[in-house]
């Protein structure tokens, strides 16, 4: 079942992806990227009239730039909405989500495939 942040996030945001259980994920990123935007709604960083307008603006943009809109990027749309929002909103600024951006890469590319991905100060260069 649902939780009421999630359940209010679907009922407000059109196109999330989902069953009758409620939002449904491919990647295990896609889940924490939702959990982040329904934290950030909750401490009032955005209204979700805010979320739906940003991201239906990204997907626009992304469908101008060739993005076949199978369903299939949904959350990377979901997540450049997010980081956009976040910069607007001046909760980080672009250049810090583009430092641990650039962390997780190196973290990423130095980790073992199926091993947990783990930062360390290394990363930051």
């Amino acid at each position: 079942m649902m939780d009421a942040a999630a359940a209010r996030a679907t009922d407000h945001v059109p196109g999330i992806p989902r069953d009758e259980d409620g939002p449904v994920f491919r990647e295990p990123w896609e889940a924490h990227a939702f959990a982040m935007a329904l934290t950030l709604h909750d401490r009032g960083v955005f209204t979700w009239t805010e979320w739906a307008s940003a991201l239906a603006a990204e997907i626009k943009r992304a469908q101008a730039n060739g993005d076949p809109d199978t369903g299939e990027t949904y959350y990377r749309h979901w997540l450049a909405t997010l980081e956009t929002l976040v910069a607007e909103k001046g909760v980080a600024t672009s250049e810090t989500l583009n430092r641990y951006r650039n962390a997780w890469d190196h973290a990423a590319d130095r980790t073992p495939h199926g091993a947990p991905i783990e930062l360390t100060q290394q990363d930051f260069g």
